[in-house]
């Protein structure tokens, strides 16, 4: 990819679940609201916007899509003008090309398949300067779908209408904002609305998907035929979805971007009732950025026999029934929960509503330069790294929603909290992008992870973590400590085993919480972690990548659940035979 970067100076004058329900929900809610591959071209620009545009136009060349947006992109720069309302100062047009290939199946058999193709359009249309803007209520963009083919009079008719309905919403959103801001006093160091940001002209080849969706949907079937050998199983899912995205960024500063990402996800899923009725199941997931990575036929059916041997187990195994204050491990699956829940959600730099006075919001809002976790720790958010230990990273890009380039930063510094994840709306003390601006095809774009990494200066083998709650438990006259292998929803356990203290032995159990598992207990009760981080890929409307190793809490309350115990079955499941 190459890049054009501008000087300011020139600027001026800046766990897959339910695919039908994702893409269905994403496009209805989108309508509610309102390819060739080629190299990246620059060209010299001179110190005008005007010179700006023909480097932009250039680099679009070929691309029917990408020439639309910014032939409307100049329109609505000199044609944009409403009475009574003062001109746009920046318009922005980022458009998501979706490709998805989706398929369920149950007890051996297909119960879903589709494959989408949309256009997604979202419009931003911002009034006012950088200092105060209408990004506020309904000033926030206007989205809709566009043609799939690239006629460009239907093209840009679409976003004719997307931008005309964005200017009015604009004026009424600055309007309203003004009227909200007098209830409050006046701030002596504002904030502005919007940061400025560095020309850029990056246009990448687009992708598409590769994949045998005959072979895959067979595979499914096969895999979810195995509930044959599991009476005591209730139900057995696989699902696949396959995605390519092709993201389009045009703005009235000159930056215009296409980049594109392919993500592959397959989920597995089981559940059964125990003979007292308690729920239990599982729900391992595969997410991927090369489709090479994903398990093979025979693998996939390796993970489900795993799987359901498992729920099998859960069934026969004892309940928590007292409660347990003690040193518990969590293995690297577990451990990328507790730190996407934990620390990845509380160190996104959001501006927080008028009038209210933080830096930002979430349980790390006042702890700028404070510890949050052990000064042996220290985490970092890096979207420029595509790979990690031969695995390939979901959460990479090189430019962001926003058409910022994306960046490394230091978070989290021997334990200080040193930085927040910034799109271009700034907060307090981060006047300017950091390049972790990301959005879903449609949405508002706002500060996300990329990929978050956790690093130690004092990592020691799983192995050594095991000992260490046995030696601990055993100091502290303790019959056993726990080991957790996977987190279910509200980072509650589903793999849990009692480690005893004896002979080192472990013990299946079910029924279990814990107790205050907060940002405290990682800032005082974690005091060991492993050497061995393992990448966790997350699907979502900005996909994402959690890399932890082990996690050893020396205290923390482990009490059964109190949940309740539906009835089984009235009467048997239908004969396996016909």
């Amino acid at each position: 990819m190459k890049t054009l970067h501008l000087p300011n100076a020139l600027l001026g004058c800046k766990q897959l679940h339910g695919y039908r329900q994702m893409t269905g929900i994403m496009i209805a809610a989108l309508l509610l609201l309102n390819a060739k591959s080629g190299q990246a071209r620059t060209e010299d620009v001179k110190a005008t916007p005007d010179a700006a545009m023909v480097a932009a136009h250039a680099a679009a060349k070929g691309d029917g899509l990408l020439e639309a947006l910014l032939t409307e992109l100049d329109r609505s720069k000199s044609q944009l003008k409403m009475d009574q309302v003062q001109a746009p100062y920046y318009v922005e047009y980022r458009v998501s090309e979706i490709e998805d290939f989706g398929a369920e199946a149950t007890f051996g058999a297909l119960r879903e398949n589709q494959h989408i193709h949309a256009r997604v359009l979202r419009v931003v249309v911002r009034i006012g300067d950088y200092k105060q803007d209408s990004y506020f209520g309904r000033g926030q963009g206007e989205s809709n779908i566009l043609p799939l083919d690239d006629d460009p009079i239907a093209l840009r008719h679409q976003i004719w209408l997307a931008t005309d309905e964005a200017y009015k919403a604009a004026g009424e959103a600055l309007a309203e904002k003004q009227a909200a801001m007098k209830q409050f006093s006046a701030d002596p160091n504002p904030v502005d609305d919007f940061a400025k940001a560095p020309q850029m002209i990056a246009v990448e080849p687009t992708v598409s998907l590769k994949i045998d969706e005959a072979a895959w949907k067979k595979t499914l079937e096969d895999v979810t035929d195995l509930y044959r050998q599991y009476p005591d199983v209730q139900s057995v899912t696989a699902s696949a979805r396959f995605s390519a995205i092709n993201e389009y960024l045009v703005n009235s500063e000159g930056t215009v971007t296409r980049s594109g990402k392919t993500t592959y996800s397959v989920q597995l899923s089981s559940s059964a009732q125990a003979a007292d009725g308690m729920r239990l199941s599982r729900s391992p997931a595969f997410m991927v950025a090369k489709a090479q990575e994903l398990p093979t036929r025979d693998a996939l059916i390796g993970e489900a026999k795993k799987m359901l041997e498992t729920v099998v187990a859960l069934r026969k195994a004892p309940i928590v029934e007292e409660e347990y204050r003690g040193p518990v491990l969590f293995a690297a699956d577990a451990a990328d929960d507790i730190v996407a829940s934990l620390i990845g959600q509380n160190m996104l730099g959001q501006k927080p509503q008028l009038g209210k006075p933080n830096r930002t919001t979430g349980a790390f809002a006042t702890s700028y330069k404070t510890r949050v976790l052990p000064n042996f720790l220290s985490v970092v958010d890096d979207p420029t790294m595509k790979d990690f230990q031969g695995k390939s990273l979901v959460g990479s890009y090189a430019v962001d929603s926003e058409g910022v380039k994306a960046q490394a930063v230091n978070v989290i510094e021997n334990g200080t909290l040193a930085n927040y994840l910034i799109g271009r709306v700034p907060i307090r003390d981060f006047p300017a992008s950091n390049g972790h601006g990301r959005g879903a095809p449609g949405s508002p774009p706002g500060p996300n992870l990329g990929v978050l990494l956790v690093k130690s200066s004092e990592a020691q083998s799983p192995e050594e973590l095991r000992k260490k709650v046995v030696q601990m438990v055993t100091d502290q006259g303790k019959a056993y400590g726990y080991r957790v292998e996977t987190l279910g929803p509200g980072n509650s356990p589903r793999l849990l085993y009692r480690v005893y203290a004896k002979d080192g032995h472990e013990e299946l159990v079910r029924g279990a919480v814990f107790s205050e598992l907060d940002i405290r207990a990682l800032r005082s009760d974690l005091i060991a972690v492993g050497n061995d981080p393992l990448v966790s890929n997350r699907a979502g409307g900005a996909p994402t990548t959690i890399i932890s190793p082990s996690l050893l809490f020396d205290e923390l309350e482990v009490k059964r659940a109190d949940t309740s115990k539906d009835k089984l079955p009235e009467y048997p499941a239908p004969p396996l035979k016909k």
